[in-house]
C-alpha cells in the first residue's frame, strides 16, 4: 500500500501554496509549520518572508488566510500576533487520515526511505572466556533496537558483532588447557543452563590459569610461546582457541535469548576474522604516508590529539615488536565492510569513552581514502549505566554486576507483579509475561534515555505500573485488548461524519505523527524519540479512556469510532515497541 500523507504534510503544503499566490516573489518558502497548543499547528514563516518583502507581516498573514482553499482539510485559520497562523484541521481530516494508516495494517501509513542504503552496525561485542556484565546491556539493547528500525525503513542492515576473541590471554588459557585437558566442558544441557553452565567451566578454566601464570614462571614462559603458536596459525593451539571460543558461544546465546536479542552464528565475526588483513592494512597505510614509523612503531598523527605532556598522541597501528594494535583490527573491519560488504554507512554502538580512538581511527580511513563523501562512519556512544547513588554500577562487594543477574532479577520483580493482577492466567503464563515485562523494563530504561547520557538503574522505577516505563506501555497496550474482546460482535470502524471530542482530536493528531517520528527515529539513531513519542501516546490514551466512554458511548457509530481510536492506538504501540525489541503481551 502507499504511504500515506500525514495531516501535518497537507497542511504544509496548502500553507506554502497560499504563501507562493500571496507573494509570488517568494517562491517555493516554507511556512514553518509546528504542533502548537494554542490549536492544532502554528506556522511561523510568515514573519521572516515579510521582513525580506519589506511587507507589513500581519497584512501578509492575511492575504495568506485569503489565498488558502482547503474546507475539507483546513477548518479555521487566525492570524495572531505580529503574523503568526494558528490552524485547526476539520474532524473529518482527522479521521480520514487515520483510516488510511488502519488500512495499512503491515506499515501504519509508514514510508519506506526514499533512498535506503547499506548499514553495517557493529553492536553487541562480548568478550570470548569472560562473562557478561552490565556494561554489555547498553549496546545490545540500543543496537538491536537501531537494526529494527533502520530495517523497517527499508534500508539494508549487516549485523556484526565484533567479539573479543584474540589476544595475548589466550596463550595463558590454550596453555592451561594442553596440560590439563578435561577442565573445560559442561553437561549437555540446553538454553540458559547450558549458558551457566559453560560460562562456570570458562570461569574456572581463566581463574585457575591465572592463578598459575602469576605463580609459575616455566608456565609463564610456556603460555607466552603459545602466544606465538597461536599467531602462527599452529592447528593444535587454533584447535583449542575455537574451544574456548564455541563454548563461549554457548553462553553468549543465552544471555542474548533472555534478553530477547537476536544473535545469528554468521553475524559474528570477531578480532581474529580480520587477521589475515592485518599485515596490508598496515603495508598499505605506510605505503600511502598516510602512518610513519616512531620509535619502531607504526603510528598516525593528528595535529589535535596531544598527550597530557603536549607531544602529540598518536594512533598505533603496529607495534615496535611487531604486534598489532586494536587499531589495525578495526581499520581492517573498515576495508572489509566498504570494500567487501559494501557498506555506505558504519554504525559503531560503542561506549563514548572510546569517542577518541574511533575518532582517529576513522580519520585515518578517510587519509588512507576507504571513508570517502559517499561512505560515512558514524559512533553512536552511549553513557554509564550507574547505580541509584549515582555511581557507576557494581555489587555491594565493588565487584562488576553480572548481566544475567540483572535480567533475572528484573524478571522475578515484573512476575510478582504480574502474579499480583493477574486474574486468569495459568503459572505458565504469569512466567511468560513476567519475562516480558521485566525484560521490557530494563531495555526500555535504556532506551528512553538518550544514548549518550548515563542513566540510573532502579529496578523498583523499571517496574512500576506508573510514570514512564515499559509497564504502563504494555498495560495500555493490554487495556485496549481486553475492551476490543469486550466489544464481542460490533468492530472498529472509521466514521469521518462524527465530530470528535478534545481528547479524540488529540489522540489522533497524535497518531498522525508515527511515520514522521520512525523517519527521524531512523536518521538520527535516537530510540529515545520513538519511547517518548509512545509514552506521549500512552498518555494520551489514559486521557481518553477517562473522558470517552468506549463500549457504552451515546450512539452505535460512535461506539464503532472509539473502538477504531483504540485499536489503531493498540497498533501503534505494538508496532513501535516491536521497534525497540519489546513485547507487547495480549493479557497481563
Amino acid at each position: 500500500m502507499a504511504s500515506v500523507t500525514s495531516l501535518t504534510a497537507s497542511v504544509h503544503q496548502r500553507l506554502a501554496d497560499a504563501l507562493s499566490a500571496a507573494l509570488p516573489e517568494a517562491g517555493s518558502a516554507d511556512p514553518l509549520l509546528r504542533r502548537s497548543d494554542r490549536a492544532d499547528f502554528q506556522a511561523n514563516g510568515i514573519l521572516a518572508l515579510a521582513k525580506k518583502a519589506k511587507a507589513n507581516p500581519r497584512e501578509l498573514a492575511t492575504q495568506v488566510v485569503s489565498a488558502i482553499t482547503a474546507p475539507d482539510l483546513i477548518k479555521d485559520v487566525e492570524v495572531s500576533g505580529p503574523g503568526f497562523l494558528n490552524i485547526t484541521v476539520t474532524d473529518k481530516a482527522i479521521t480520514e487520515n487515520l483510516a488510511a494508516r488502519y488500512a495499512d495494517t503491515d506499515r501504519l501509513g509508514v514510508p519506506y526511505a526514499e533512498h535506503p542504503g547499506t548499514t553495517v552496525i557493529d553492536y553487541a561485542q562480548p568478550n570470548v572466556a569472560k562473562e557478561m556484565h552490565v556494561g554489555h546491556l547498553r549496546n545490545s539493547v540500543i543496537g538491536d533496537s537501531v537494526v529494527q528500525i533502520l530495517e523497517f525503513t527499508g534500508e539494508k542492515v549487516v549485523r556484526r558483532h565484533h567479539i573479543g576473541d584474540w589476544g595475548t590471554q589466550f596463550g595463558m588459557l590454550v596453555q592451561y588447557l594442553i596440560e590439563h585437558p578435561d577442565e573445560l566442558g559442561h553437561e549437555h544441557t540446553e538454553g540458559q543452563q547450558a549458558g551457566e553452565e559453560a560460562m562456570s567451566s570458562l570461569n574456572r578454566v581463566y581463574k585457575a590459569s591465572k592463578v598459575l601464570f602469576d605463580a609459575d614462571e616455566e608456565f609463564k614462559t610456556r603460555a607466552r610461546r603459545r602466544v606465538v603458536d597461536l599467531q602462527a596459525g599452529d592447528p593444535e593451539t587454533l584447535a583449542i582457541w575455537q574451544r574456548f571460543v564455541d563454548e563461549s558461544k554457548v553462553y553468549f546465546y543465552s544471555v542474548f535469548n533472555k534478553l530477547d536479542v537476536e544473535i545469528a552464528d554468521a553475524d559474528i565475526v570477531g578480532e581474529s576474522g580480520y587477521n589475515d588483513m592485518l599485515a596490508e592494512t598496515c603495508h598499505m597505510l605506510e605505503e600511502s604516508g598516510v602512518a610513519v614509523r616512531s620509535n619502531g612503531a607504526l603510528c598516525v598523527f593528528f595535529d589535535d590529539v596531544k598527550g597530557p605532556d603536549g607531544n602529540p598522541s598518536p594512533l598505533i597501528v603496529q607495534k615496535s615488536d611487531g604486534g598489532f594494535g586494536y587499531a589495525a583490527t578495526d581499520l581492517s573491519a573498515i576495508r572489509d565492510r566498504v570494500f567487501n560488504l559494501k557498506a555506505d554507512t558504519l554504525l559503531y554502538v560503542v561506549d563514548a569513552r572510546q569517542s577518541l580512538h574511533f575518532k582517529m581511527v576513522f580519520e585515518t580511513a578517510r587519509r588512507a581514502g576507504w571513508l570517502t563523501e559517499n561512505v560515512k562512519a558514524v559512533q553512536l556512544g552511549f553513557g554509564t549505566v550507574l547505580g541509584k547513588d549515582g555511581k557507576p554500577f557494581k555489587t555491594r562487594e565493588g565487584e562488576t554486576v553480572r548481566l544475567i543477574d540483572l535480567l533475572d532479577e528484573a524478571i522475578d520483580r515484573a512476575s510478582a507483579i504480574v502474579r499480583e493482577k493477574a486474574q486468569d492466567l495459568s503459572d505458565e503464563e504469569i512466567a511468560e509475561r513476567g519475562a516480558q515485562v521485566g525484560i521490557g523494563a530494563v531495555k526500555y530504561a535504556d532506551l528512553s534515555t538518550s544514548a549518550v547520557r548515563d542513566y540510573k538503574f532502579d529496578l523498583d522505577q523499571m517496574v512500576s505500573l506508573n510514570g514512564d516505563t515499559s509497564v504502563y506501555l504494555q498495560y495500555a497496550y493490554a487495556r485496549i485488548q481486553s475492551i476490543l474482546r469486550k466489544a464481542g460482535d460490533v468492530h472498529p470502524k472509521a466514521h469521518p461524519e462524527l465530530e470528535l471530542a478534545d481528547a479524540e482530536r488529540a489522540l489522533g493528531l497524535h497518531l498522525d505523527q508515527f511515520a514522521e517520528t520512525v523517519a527521524e527515529v531512523a536518521a538520527e539513531y535516537a530510540p529515545h524519540k520513538l519511547a517518548a513519542y509512545l509514552y506521549q501516546l500512552a498518555s494520551l490514551y489514559t486521557t481518553f479512556y477517562d473522558k470517552c466512554p468506549v463500549l457504552k458511548a451515546d450512539t452505535p457509530t460512535q461506539i464503532e469510532n472509539r473502538l477504531f481510536l483504540c485499536d489503531l492506538t493498540a497498533r501503534t504501540l505494538h508496532q513501535g515497541m516491536a521497534l525497540l525489541g519489546i513485547r507487547t503481551p495480549e493479557r497481563l
